[in-house]
């Protein structure tokens, strides 16, 4: 998220809240709610971001209709981040985050920690080179009551207790670790308009390399058109193609701020996915 890069939330001078909801694939939802603002030398932040689905029937072998319970899903990760301008050109930040995943009576917690850094250059006008890594963290398992069960520790013995309590193990996992760097420039930038192009890189863990490019067009710093395409080189990519419109409108009082964007991004075969965000400034 580039509301969480390193110099992004460094170079910040008045607070800001910022809001975000994407009605996503089978309908997830995904939402996003952070408060940013200059401490500590720096600029301190925290967040809640959620991802979540619609309750759905509870489905067996012998009910396939239902069987009248209902249950959902929800992942939810809690933030603090801060963030420095080390020098005029450079600025580093890190975030740590508390990332429970939850399907009807189990979850799964952890602790992660991202952190990013940024590098501004005097090359072709003023490249920014930038870096981070996400989600270096703790394993997670599956732990709940529904993995509770009754057990006969020797059915081959009499006498013994047919009524032991037992819990079912769950293989661990780790979070999927990501390595990204990526560089942005500006060919175009006057008080009128302004153009800048970026391009990014990433490893994960879970999946192949691939490439994110994009552009921003602005008019006056006020209104911007944006597009851009994710997951170049990725075997196997469905869709990709992103777009969004964004307005940044002056608010009645001093230094107040109201940003409003709208995005979209195909993913092919499986339709595509609306954010929709509100950012303030104060």
């Amino acid at each position: 998220s580039l509301y969480w890069n390193a110099a992004g939330l460094a170079r910040m001078t008045r607070g800001e809240a910022f809001a975000s909801h994407s009605e996503w694939l089978g309908g997830l939802r995904h939402d996003h709610l952070a408060v940013a603002m200059p401490a500590l030398g720096g600029v301190a932040a925290v967040g809640v971001t959620s991802l979540g689905v619609p309750e759905m029937l509870v489905r067996t072998e012998d009910r396939q209709e239902g069987t009248g319970e209902t249950f959902d899903a929800q992942d939810i990760a809690l933030a603090l981040a801060y963030a420095r301008a080390i020098t005029d050109r450079f600025s580093l930040g890190g975030t740590v985050k508390y990332v429970q995943q939850r399907i009807w009576n189990e979850s799964a917690t952890g602790v992660a920690l991202d952190i990013g850094t940024q590098f501004r250059t005097d090359f072709f006008g003023g490249l920014v080179i930038g870096a981070s890594v996400s989600n270096f963290g703790t394993p997670m398992r599956m732990a709940g009551r529904d993995l509770r069960a009754s057990i006969d520790p020797d059915p081959r013995a009499t006498g013994t207790n047919s009524d032991v309590p037992a819990d079912v193990a769950t293989d661990s996992w780790e979070m999927p670790l990501t390595f990204q760097i990526g560089v942005a420039v500006r060919p175009l930038r006057s008080r009128m308009q302004q153009l800048t192009v970026s391009l990014d890189a990433l490893h994960p863990s879970d999946n192949y390399e691939s490439l994110n490019v994009g552009a921003e067009y602005g008019v006056r710093g006020r209104f911007f058109l944006r597009g851009g395409y994710e997951g170049l080189f990725l075997a196997e990519q469905e869709g990709g193609v992103s777009g969004g419109v964004a307005a940044r409108l002056p608010l009645p009082y001093d230094g107040g701020e109201a940003r409003v964007d709208y995005g979209y991004r195909s993913v092919g075969r499986l339709g595509g996915a609306h954010v929709v965000s509100l950012g303030l400034t104060f």
